[in-house]
């Protein structure tokens, strides 16, 4: 029964982790080089992480910084760029290219803001919802006679506390990133 709860309290933790990574790429003003996480660009008709084909650095708190290893790969990358959903526009000085965040306007980062809390409902609902199966399975369990109907409470409990840590670790991460969002 304890790897049972192992199990599910790993599957949440995942539910977090994605969470954390979909929050990593909204942009909140600063430039943070995660947004470029999900761009790929076509190296030799491969589609490679822009993270792999060149240094990115942050030199000012509104630019992203991208040095390609090979020159080649400037056009390439400005095509990714333009065709992601970063709204960004690259500028290309023949050595490397600059993306220069604007400042977020209050209505952006109140759609942000929203976005962010709907993030989290949903990895909320999804954290339930492995807490249902968590509890069918233990039912299951006793139902077949594998565990004491002490054993399900237990297990009950355990995995209720679980989803309470879970929930909460949520709650703070929307509110840490709605904070960082809405701070001008």
């Amino acid at each position: 029964m304890k790897e049972q709860l192992k199990i599910y309290e790993e599957k949440m933790d995942k539910t977090i982790d994605s969470l954390m990574n979909d929050y990593a790429s909204i942009r909140a003003g600063r430039a943070n080089p995660h947004v470029l996480d999900k761009i790929k660009v076509d190296y030799y008709g491969t589609p490679t992480p822009i993270q792999q084909v060149g240094n990115i650095s942050v030199p000012e708190a509104r630019m992203i910084l991208i040095q390609p290893w090979e020159k080649s790969l400037l056009k390439a990358i400005e095509k990714a760029i333009q065709t992601s959903d970063l709204g960004i526009n690259p500028n290309n000085d023949g050595s490397c290219i600059r993306l220069i965040f604007p400042e977020l306007t209050e209505d952006r980062r109140k759609e942000l803001a929203k976005d962010v809390k709907k993030k989290g409902e949903n990895a909320k609902v999804a954290v339930r919802n492995i807490r249902r199966d968590a509890n069918d399975t233990f039912k299951k369990m006793q139902k077949n006679d594998e565990i004491s109907e002490d054993d399900l409470k237990d297990a009950e409990e355990k995995i209720q506390k679980i989803t309470d840590k879970a929930i909460e670790k949520i709650d703070k991460a929307v509110e840490n990133k709605t904070k960082e969002i809405l701070t001008v």
